[in-house]
């Protein structure tokens, strides 16, 4: 019992120093960017995450055509059809765990949706929508 404990405890560490120190070298990016920067915000987020856009192969797509909106659940990618594992941090403890991974799928993600890169501020807001959503 004690050892499940433990790893709870370091997974759960792990999680949030990866995912905070990712969000506060976007918040010194976004600060050089835009010195008036405030922080990052859910509504923001959640507007990009959900508004809907010419995407990849020239189809109508949001970030929710594959994620879904409750983020608890597994959804269908829209393009290939392969089941997406949750996106909610809360229910999937291996999302955000790993700076390179949140670089490469925000990266692949905008692409797909916005048919560009996302800006530092965008990142922030999307990854803060998606960590405190219910």
């Amino acid at each position: 019992m004690k050892i499940l404990l433990i790893l709870f405890c370091i997974s759960t560490f792990s999680f949030s120093t990866v995912l905070e120190d990712y969000l506060n070298d976007l918040e010194k990016k976004v600060l050089k960017e835009k010195p008036t920067f405030k922080g990052f915000d859910y509504k923001r987020g959640e507007k990009i995450f959900t508004s809907t856009h010419i995407g990849k192969r020239g189809k109508e797509v949001s970030c929710t055509s594959c994620h879904g909106i409750n983020l608890n659940e597994s959804h269908k990618n829209f393009f290939t059809g392969k089941m997406i594992k949750p996106l909610s941090p809360k229910v999937n403890k291996d999302r955000f765990t790993k700076t390179k991974q949140i670089e490469k799928w925000l990266k692949r993600n905008f692409k797909d949706v916005y048919n560009r890169v996302g800006t530092n501020l965008e990142k922030g807001d999307v990854v803060t929508y998606i960590t405190t959503k219910e």
